[in-house]
């Protein structure tokens, strides 16, 4: 029973970093690596609320980080990528220098060393007679209820159909009414704010630093080239594949040698199924198909 709670716990954090990643990677074709630095930006906005306002401060951080995240991805989207949509290679070298000044403007405000933060709740709770730590529980919980809130916005949803519009069909959706420019910012801010708080849920588990979130981007890359690009369902597929086969090769091989494994082992699924588990809607799968 605990490697599955184990198996939960990376699984949800990994859906909530991809997910966001996904729609903006569908939508627009872009290849934000600064994708991991709003996960980082959420760790460290839990380690301010919590030097300000003590352990409790936890509350306000799981609501304000994911305001932050947003109004730094919206400000982003502004002031770079919606200047380089007409040249996606182009954002790969823009979203990496962006992800280099954002750690190093950590690093001189917070400093080099990795920073601690506090559950807000101790204990542990007896599920099938192990006990397990309640805050992962709690983490769980509340991830898995983001994402399944967020595919239920894209798949029930008036916004959800506009969304899936532009991931289709770019062009016809903006011949059709939709204001496609700024549907693509609330997507990128709202991926942004997802992924900031999967970095205060993960930050009570881990060392805070400046390159945090990095571990999570190409893991969450692959998950959505994996599960199906444009497509949430997919991206949680691929999140329950990848996290639980890098879970139980954990408990065999070294964590790193497991990590490696996960990658090669998505490369053949890669190769055998190149539009994903779950097919999505988007322009890039229409390509991969025809190869």
């Amino acid at each position: 029973m605990i490697a599955i709670l184990n198996i939960l716990s990376y699984v949800s954090i990994l859906a909530l970093v991809a997910v966001g990643l996904a729609i903006v990677f569908g939508m627009m074709d872009i290849v934000n690596l600064a994708h991991a630095e709003w996960v980082t930006i959420g760790a460290y906005a839990l380690s301010v609320a919590q030097s300000i306002g003590g352990r409790d401060a936890f509350w306000i951080a799981l609501i304000v980080a994911p305001a932050v995240g947003a109004a730094f991805g919206w400000l982003l989207e502004c002031s770079v990528i919606r200047l380089l949509y007409k040249r996606p290679l182009d954002t790969l070298l823009a979203t990496y220098a962006v992800s280099l000044i954002l750690q190093k403007t950590l690093e001189l405000v917070f400093g080099t060393q990795p920073m601690l933060v506090y559950a807000p709740f101790d204990g542990a709770v007896s599920l099938f007679g192990d006990a397990y730590p309640a805050y992962r529980v709690f983490m769980i919980g509340v991830a898995f209820a983001v994402t399944a809130g967020c595919w239920l916005v894209f798949s029930r949803t008036g916004f959800g159909t506009q969304l899936r519009a532009v991931i289709q069909h770019p062009a016809m959706a903006e011949a059709s009414g939709i204001n496609t420019r700024h549907l693509n910012r609330i997507a990128f801010a709202g991926g942004a704010a997802l992924a900031s708080l999967a970095g205060v849920l993960v930050a009570p588990m881990v060392s805070v630093e400046s390159h945090l979130g990095v571990y999570y981007l190409g893991k969450a890359f692959f998950v959505i080239v994996l599960g199906g690009i444009g497509s949430i369902a997919g991206s949680l597929l691929g999140s329950a594949m990848i996290g639980t086969a890098e879970t139980l090769f954990s408990y065999q091989v070294d964590p790193s040698f497991a990590s490696a494994l996960v990658l090669i082992l998505s490369v053949v699924l890669i190769r055998f199924r190149p539009q994903g588990l779950l097919p999505g809607f988007s322009a890039a799968h229409q390509l991969l198909g025809k190869r």
